[in-house]
This record gives C-alpha cells, structure tokens and sequence, in this order.
C-alpha cells in the first residue's frame, strides 16, 4: 500500500507546480542560474521517516534558512542573556536587509534579519574566526545529519556584491555590537549562507527542532532543550521577515526562509518541512513555498494553536487475534485453524484526538505488519475525536489495504458522531463506507469468518451428538439412550432462548445449525457478548450443577435448530448407568477450565 501522506504531497506538488509567478533572486549574481521550475517538497516525522517529492535532491544554497540554526549555537556557546544583550528579539516589519537597529543600544532587532545574523555569526564559540567558521559548520551539519560544504561560486559572488551588509557590519562595530574584526564576522555570515542543502536537508533540520533539538536519525543532539522555544518563538515571529504576522496568522508554524529559494516550516512535537522553489515574491520569500504551506497546514489543520500530542501516543497497545480470539466456542477443526493463523489479525488501539501526525504513524505501523497481516482492527474506545483530514488519510488507507485484500474495520465507536462524521465525511462515492462492530469480540469474530472464507451460521453440524464435548467418553450403547430421550426444536433469528434470571427448567441445549449469542447485563442497561457459539456445542449445562437461575441470555443470531435434553431424563438415565452422570460432569470441569484458561489469555492481552 502507498502511503497516504505521498500521495497527498505528489498531489499537491502537482497542483502548485503550475504556479509560475515571482521572479529568481538577482541581488546575488550566482542564484540567477537556478532553474525557476525547481520545486521540491519534503516532510520528515519525528521518528526519520522522510517523504519527499519533485527536486527534493537538488542542491542550493541555504541562504537566510542558516540564521535560525547559527542563532541556535550562540545561545548554546553564550547563553540567554548573553546573546540577548547583543540581538533582541522583537520583530522588525523591515525587509531582510534593512538595518533595524534599537536607537539605544544600537543591537540588530531580532536574529533573522542581516543585521542580527551577521552579530550572531560573530558569537558562535571559537578564538578565531576560523575556529567560529569550524564551530558553524559543524553545528549546522548535525542538524542535518550530515557533512556540509560551501558553494564556493555563489560565497565568492556573495562576497563580492554584500556592499550593504559590509556597511551593516561597521555599524554593528560602532555599537560595540561584535566585538572582533567586523570583515571577519561577515565573511562567516556569507559563507553560512552559502551551505549547499536539498530540500531533504532542511526537512530533518526542521524535525530536529521539531523534536526538541535531537536529530530524528542520528539521535544527536544539535541543541540543548532550554534553547529550541527560544529559536522557534523568533522563527514564529520574524522568521518570514515582514510577512510575518500573516504567515503566523494563516499558516500557524515556525518558518524561515531563504532567498535561495527554500522555506523550512516546524510544528513542535510533530513534523518538520522543507520546500525548495526559486521563484521570489516582492518579499523575498518562494511563491510555491508559501502556498504548500499554507494547503499543509489547512489540510492537515497543523496551525501551532491548534491541539498537538505525540504522534507515537496515539496507538496504544497491538495485539493479534491468537492473543484475543473471540468467544464463540468453535469446534476442533476451525480451532486448529484460528491456533495456526489468527496471528494475522491484528488489534492496534487508538488513543486520544487523532491528528494527521499520529494518524500517520498509525498508517505506517500498519503497513509494517501488512505483509504478515489479513486484517486490522482499529479500536476507538478510548479515541477523544479525529480531525477531518485524520479521517481523510484513514480511509485512504483503508481502501489502499483493502485493494491488497487486508481488511481494516472499526471497533467500539458506538454513537460518538463526533469520530463517526469525520469518518463517514471521509468516504466517496467509490468507497463502500467503513466497518464499525460495538465491541471487539463482533470485530474479531468476522475476522475470524473472513479469514477462513466461511459463515459462521451455515457451519456444519456434528454428524451425532456424541461428538460434543459434552459427551466425552460415553460409550456408544449408552449416547443410542441419551440420543432417545432428545428432542429437537428450531428458533427464529433475533429470538431470545434463553433470558437472565428466569428459572431454569433443567433444559440443556445442543445446537445442530445456526449461530447464538451468550450476553450478560450490564449496568447501564446494555448487554455485553461473552460467547458465541455454532454447531456442536451446547448451552444451559450449568443446570447440571444445581443452578436454578439463568445466569445469562442466549440470543439466536440466525435461524438456529437445536437438540434439547432434560436433567430430569438425564437424572433418571444416571440411575441405571451412573457412568452418564460422570462423564458429563468431568466433561463440564473440563471445560470450565478451558473457558478459564481462555479468558486469563484474553484479559492478559488486554493488560
């Protein structure tokens, strides 16, 4: 099965790639070569899982995506208060290379402008420029997760043309602002801006911070956890330069971007993402870039103020249908079945408000155990509700499991519309909707039935009633003498054969055809299923020991033919062979252990 989330990027890819508005960088010579129909997406999860469509390979320079990350290592080689004595924080609403500076104090405004990154560059750890240069290098590489190199072309051009960022470097040297020579911090600034990324690239350096400043692959640290708001809360606010506020309005992520032609976008705890496209606005920002972000964030509803958790919270506990099967007593023949195979039923239980990041880690963890796999059972008991576009890729991957013939259903949703709408909005007219059961013994039990291709109430009967299990050991001549004193009698689908608390009148029931239910009150009102049964096993038998009471209700589930014997003939039969009343009350310890051993198995699946 595809996953959802590519075939969601691929599309919209295509989609937006028929944008051709803006116009490349040109202040700096070497970014006119780019080719304007580059254009890559890449989204990486906080687990390393990288989905990436178009030119996400091709390389560029990162330009101003570089002064989040150098701000970052000098607040982990300087501190806090440090660094803010050097740069503030406040948004500037100037363009990027506007000389914003505090009247006072003279500091840059905020870091993602010109000014506060070429102060920055100049407060990274190292006794000489060279030293801050290795120190940059090598802080912004583990954040990617990988070795960078400078684009020496476009650094040389950057160089050569950066007369107004020479100027901004004198100023901040008046101020007192860097402290060592002012040409040398500059010439670190250029060649930071000039690292060659992909589009990859700046996913996993997005999901590092994403993921509390550890790299979702490595598992380096590339930032102490005290600094990641920090970086984050300036990226919230002046990282798109003076389209910050309408990005943060509409599209609710921490970003920056580049001149080069890459935005990258975080949503803590979540994703990271990178974009690649050189064609500018008049604000210097990628015309594709801002309109992929901003459909992500509607169709995934990934504004930052909207509800996040971790994605790996949203499913619980996994477990197969050898570890749970349902409570129909099947017969030797399908016991050794489900024994051999119902492995390949899985439960996975689903936790919390299932948003698209841990719908997406569901997806893949299901795709994971697809190959071993005939269906999946999705539980929603303890599901708070799903956004629209959860439920969207849900279903998609239902369909896409469905086309490989791995059934995916639903389980105790029960009247919950707010988990029921979403889903069933999700579905189109190709779609035969999705399959909801009330509890999980319904859901495994037609697992069980497709798995084996069969209709649990069209299963054959036992070809003699001494082949229940009730009747173990009874010679031949004596069952001719039980079989005697039987009686047969049929039931209608829906009909209640037997009900809780009436008295029991010492029937005991051996169903030749047909399907029934065992359900038990509940408080509430309801009933919960505790068995299922099919032919060749029996019901009532506790009678045998004394019960005077039903202790349960028993439900034909479709036309049901049973054979009916009393303990009253049976009592009388025991008086001429006591071996009778032996056998079957051997037979029912027997069993009773089983059902015990059973249940422990299913409760402790659950645990």
């Amino acid at each position: 099965m595809r996953s959802p989330i590519q075939t969601y990027l691929e599309d919209l890819h295509r989609r937006i790639s028929n944008q051709n508005s803006g116009e490349l960088a040109s202040y700096i010579p070497e970014l006119t070569k780019a080719n304007p129909d580059w254009f890559g997406i890449c989204l990486v999860t906080l687990d390393g899982v990288a989905y990436s469509v178009g030119d996400s390979a091709q390389t560029f320079t990162i330009q101003s995506i570089s002064k989040p990350f150098v701000y970052a290592t000098a607040l982990a080689d300087q501190g806090r208060d440090f660094v803010l004595s050097k740069v503030g924080v406040e948004p500037s609403g100037d363009a990027f290379n506007s000389i914003s500076l505090d009247p006072q104090t003279g500091a840059p405004f905020n870091p993602m402008i010109n000014a506060g990154a070429i102060a920055t560059a100049s407060l990274v750890a190292g006794d000489t420029p060279e030293a801050q240069w290795q120190r940059i290098e090598s802080s912004m590489s583990t954040f990617v997760g990988r070795d960078l190199s400078v684009d020496e072309s476009v650094y040389r051009s950057e160089s050569e043309t950066g007369f107004r960022n020479r100027a901004i470097a004198w100023m901040l040297k008046n101020f007192g602002i860097i402290d060592g020579e002012p040409m040398a911090s500059l010439e670190n600034y250029f060649r930071q801006c000039s690292v060659l990324v992909d589009c990859r690239d700046l996913a996993f350096m997005a999901a590092t911070l994403a993921n509390g400043g550890v790299h979702p692959v490595t598992g380096k640290r590339a930032l102490p956890t005290e600094h990641v708001e920090r970086v984050l809360s300036v990226m919230a606010t002046c990282g798109m330069y003076d389209y910050a506020g309408s990005w943060l309005y509409e599209v609710g992520m921490p970003a920056k971007s580049g001149v080069g032609g890459g935005i990258i976008a975080v949503l803590p705890g979540r994703f990271g993402i990178g974009i690649f496209s050189p064609r500018l606005d008049e604000k210097g920002n990628s015309v594709r870039g801002i309109e992929a972000c901003q459909q992500l964030s509607h169709d995934f509803s990934l504004h930052v103020f909207n509800q996040v958790g971790q994605p790996g919270m949203a499913l619980g506990r996994v477990y197969s249908g050898a570890d749970a099967p349902s409570r129909r007593e099947p017969g030797t023949a399908m016991r050794d079945c489900l024994n051999a195979q119902a492995h390949r039923i899985k439960f996975l239980s689903l936790h919390g408000f299932l948003a698209v990041d841990g719908v997406e880690y569901i997806i893949r963890q299901m795709q994971k155990m697809a190959p071993e796999s005939h269906s999946f059972i999705l539980d929603m008991h303890q599901v708070t509700g799903i956004s629209e576009s959860a439920a969207r890729l849900l279903n998609q991957a239902r369909q896409g499991l469905g086309a490989e013939d791995i059934a995916v259903v639903f389980s105790r949703i029960h009247d919950r519309q707010f988990i029921i709408d979403p889903l069933s909005k999700a579905t189109h007219s190709g779609d035969h909707g999705f399959l909801s059961f009330e509890d999980n013994d319904l859901a495994v039990e037609w697992c069980e039935n497709r798995l084996f291709g069969i209709d649990a109430s069209t299963l054959a009967a036992p070809s003699s009633l001494a082949e229940s299990p009730l009747f173990a050991g009874v010679p031949e001549a004596l069952m001719r003498q039980v079989e005697a004193i039987t009686k047969s009698q049929s039931f209608a689908m829906g009909v209640p054969i037997l009900v809780t608390g009436q008295a029991c009148d010492g029937r005991i029931f051996f169903i030749e055809s047909g399907q029934v239910s065992i359900l038990v009150p509940l408080q509430n009102g309801g009933h919960q299923r505790i068995a299922s049964l099919g032919p060749g096993m029996n019901f009532g038998e506790m009678t045998l020991l004394g019960q005077t009471t039903r202790s349960a209700s028993v439900y034909a589930d479709s036309d049901v033919k049973c054979l009916i014997l009393s303990t009253a003939d049976v009592d009388q039969l025991s008086d001429q062979a006591p071996l009778l009343k032996i056998a079957l009350l051997e037979n029912l310890a027997k069993d009773m252990a089983n059902k015990l051993r059973r249940a422990t198995q299913w409760i402790a699946a659950l645990a």
